[in-house]
């Protein structure tokens, strides 16, 4: 492979709170408010026009199929051309179009579209950052710099959700004759920083094109790829069969919730939670990214992945035999910070595993493949199962991701660090 024509400053000695990582943090916080804020109260919204539950798991679950597939091709065409910043400046601003498909929207078909749109967008910009920010900083300094990624990122999402429960605390369903009217209302408001984040990452974040990239088909740059990657990679994806979006605990709040609560009191408190969530997954963060660099990226992946399985036991236990306020916020904690580990080490670690900057995209998007399939039958398997009973879909996540831990904590020591 022919070496890179263009290295970041970082990577001949500059610090990494550089510009990429301030721009692309601040960035991530524009999105997450905007993307956050609708998700939020998204369940609410669809319980009022009567679409079911299984609905949005297997919506959160074709999004994410859509959205993996496209992070691969991103990926690989990005390492291809040489750039990456447009892509990701599009990725950005196509989620714009969710908010205003979703305020509009009078059934599902809309709002599946809306969904796949977002996550297309996401698709497009999530490898490509992602390897923009492993080239801004050194090895060392990897695990940080996405250790506060995640916090911007997250401080947008703690942001949006207090903010949507405000806002529907505020103007309840019950003052309009459209019981949806307000949820509207807040859609349409969640496309202004949608579109801000797209502006920030073109004005803040550099890239200079790299001369003369390989022209590889994709087939040829995945057999390029290292064989650690790939191996380590079926462990990922096995944790994510298992890993199904959290809007569902949105859900799951609610049903716990509303016997003691009332079913308003119920939602505004869930939205609240997952808020909490959301605190819980920047606090991790910031200790992941230190923390990491003592005991062992992957031995600490693998850790973060137990928490996980414990969640998803917790709620079944929350199920079965009922749970109060604290306990839910307990588990909501927990899903912050296991979420964190993962978000935070899994590209850190791919990105460690392939030195080359130039496989680097087509690695990020591979990781989303991974990512995206798992997310995919996570939360379509899980959604389905709720209509049984959800302490089954529960247990079911808790299965998938136990084994997951078991396959990642097998990779050889010398393969991950």
């Amino acid at each position: 492979m022919t070496e890179p024509t263009a290295r970041p400053q970082a990577a001949s000695g500059g610090g990494w709170w550089n510009r990429t990582v301030i721009g692309a943090g601040i960035t991530s916080f524009l999105a997450d408010l905007s993307y956050e804020t609708l998700l939020a109260v998204l369940p609410h919204f669809l319980a009022i026009i009567q679409v079911p539950v299984a609905f949005l798991g297997m919506m959160e679950g074709a999004a994410d199929a859509i959205s993996s597939f496209v992070k691969l091709g991103a990926g690989w065409w990005s390492d291809r051309i040489g750039r990456r910043k447009p892509l990701v400046v599009a990725g950005y601003a196509v989620s714009a179009v969710m908010s205003i498909l979703t305020a509009a929207a009078v059934s599902w078909p809309a709002i599946l579209i809306g969904r796949l749109l977002a996550w297309l967008g996401k698709g497009v910009r999530g490898p490509l950052r992602n390897a923009l920010l492993a080239e801004a900083v050194t090895p060392a300094n990897r695990a940080k710099t996405f250790a506060m990624h995640r916090v911007g990122d997250t401080l947008g999402a703690i942001i949006g959700p207090i903010l949507a429960a405000l806002f529907i605390n505020q103007f309840p369903s019950s003052m309009f004759e459209d019981p949806t009217y307000n949820y509207r209302i807040l859609f349409l408001l969640t496309a202004i920083p949608a579109i801000l984040s797209a502006l920030a990452f073109a004005l803040a974040v550099p890239e200079k094109k790299r001369l003369d990239p390989p022209k590889h088909k994709l087939w040829a740059v995945l057999g390029l790829l290292p064989m650690p990657l790939k191996r380590w990679l079926i462990g990922v994806g096995v944790f994510g069969i298992g890993d199904f979006s959290h809007t569902l605990l949105i859900v799951a709040a609610g049903q716990l919730l509303t016997p003691s609560q009332g079913a308003q009191q119920a939602a505004v408190l869930a939205t609240v939670l997952y808020a909490v969530r959301n605190v819980a997954h920047v606090l991790a963060a910031i200790a992941v990214g230190s923390l990491s660099e003592r005991v062992g990226r992957n031995r600490m992946l693998v850790a973060g992945y137990a928490l996980g399985v414990a969640t998803m036991l917790g709620f079944v236990l929350a199920f079965v035999i009922g749970a109060n306020l604290a306990a839910v916020a307990i588990l909501f904690v927990m899903a912050g910070a296991y979420l964190a580990v993962e978000e935070t080490l899994e590209p850190t670690l791919t990105a460690d595993m392939v030195p080359d900057e130039n496989l680097r995209g087509t690695a990020f998007g591979l990781l989303g493949v991974v990512n995206g399939v798992g997310d995919f039958i996570a939360s379509a398997v899980v959604g389905l199962i709720w209509w049984f009973n959800p302490a089954f879909g529960f247990a079911f996540a808790a299965a998938a991701m136990a084994i997951g831990a078991v396959l990642t904590s097998l990779c050889p020591r010398g393969s991950v660090r």
